[in-house]
């Protein structure tokens, strides 16, 4: 609904601009306007009108730099407010609406174009040479394991290289806090491990929160704007580089064949429990899986740091699938809704409740 507005606002203060041009050609034809404006001028009102429709073709196409169009357009548009004031002075507020939109989507443009930087030194040419899993080379692994992955359908399948999947869900910051939509798209490369998350967080309508999570040559930074724009929570160094590496380890059950790299030692625990510990960048962390009788992970365990405002502390962090959230994609059977708790000392605070809605293997960022 606000997208519609406001492409009604910008269309209509285009068409209005058109008024001026008529008015210096024509000024009979637009009798509601008093003050005079010269030919020249109205030739200003013209490109204005046309910079604006151009605004509005762009934004009705969904292109993120929209905005491009749209300050070239208010830049021109208020001095020739300013010039028939009498006439004009209520235009100013669409263009008040139309700048603090564009600010925004600058904003957004800028975020999703830092993203796509590192999204290329994530996912670099050349591809590896496909390998095909082969059933012997899940032989080395412990028969907890390896019934997972037999369940999860990965043997006779391309090893996965690169992962793009789309998520969406809902967050809170406090375990008493308001619960948020979330809509967010995620690669990953399992060669070289690492990830890029991006999300949106719906806060109100046209207020919103741009996170990005990213894990990149064995480091970790989170990022989190108000609109984009505005820094609200920023994290790295060591803390963040042990999270984001149990994070990967954790989401390697939208990738099972991960679980074959050599950056990945497993351990039967029993015969429902496999410990993983993953050693990448200097970093060495483990988790432990948990399994039902058909070879399901079911959950995910680990000692995480926990951020808090007198700093961070080790807690244990949990990733458990809901009842019935498997699903195939390309023909690999992965848990797509799970939730995501810290066990705390004050209590257990599930702050993430997710759904995989598609995945890609092996299809290189466009």
């Amino acid at each position: 609904m606000i997208r519609i507005l406001f492409l009604g606002v910008v269309a209509v203060h285009g068409l209005i601009h058109c008024m001026g041009f008529i008015k210096a050609i024509r000024p009979e034809k637009i009798p509601q306007m008093a003050q005079h404006i010269a030919r020249p001028v109205g030739l200003l009102w013209l490109s204005a009108a046309l910079l604006f429709a151009c605004t509005a073709a762009l934004f009705l196409l969904r292109k993120d730099w929209w905005w491009m169009a749209a300050v070239p357009a208010l830049v021109l548009s208020q001095p020739l407010i300013i010039m028939s004031w009498k006439d004009a002075k209520f235009g100013t507020i669409a263009n008040v609406l139309i700048c603090a939109a564009a600010v925004v989507a600058y904003g957004n443009w800028r975020f999703s174009s830092m993203t796509a930087r590192e999204l290329a030194l994530l996912v670099p040419d050349p591809a590896e040479r496909p390998v095909i899993i082969t059933d012997d080379m899940l032989s080395g692994l412990p028969p907890v394991v390896r019934r997972w992955l037999v369940r999860s359908n990965v043997s006779g399948k391309v090893m996965t290289r690169i992962v793009h999947l789309a998520q969406s869900g809902r967050m809170r910051n406090s375990p008493d806090g308001k619960w948020t939509n979330v809509e967010a798209e995620q690669w990953f490369n399992a060669e070289h491990p690492g990830f890029i998350w991006r999300a949106d967080v719906s806060m109100a309508p046209g207020v919103f929160l741009a996170g990005r999570d990213r894990y990149l040559n064995g480091k970790g930074q989170m990022l989190i704007k108000l609109l984009s724009l505005f820094p609200v929570a920023e994290s790295s160094g060591p803390e963040a580089d042990q999270g984001t590496l149990l994070r990967y380890l954790a989401e390697i059950v939208w990738f099972p064949s991960a679980a074959l790299r050599n950056y990945i030692r497993w351990r039967q625990v029993d015969m429902t429990t496999a410990e993983a510990t993953m050693t990448y960048g200097g970093v060495t962390a483990s988790g432990v899986f948990t399994f039902d009788v058909n070879g399901d992970m079911t959950k995910f365990e680990a000692k995480r740091y926990y951020y808090r405002p007198e700093g961070a502390t080790l807690e244990d962090w949990m990733i458990q699938v809901e009842p019935n959230g498997y699903r195939e994609f390309e023909g690999v059977r992965v848990a797509a809704r799970a939730s995501a708790t810290w066990r705390l000392k004050e209590g257990d605070f599930t702050w993430y409740r997710l759904e995989v809605t598609d995945i890609r293997y092996n299809e290189a960022p466009r």
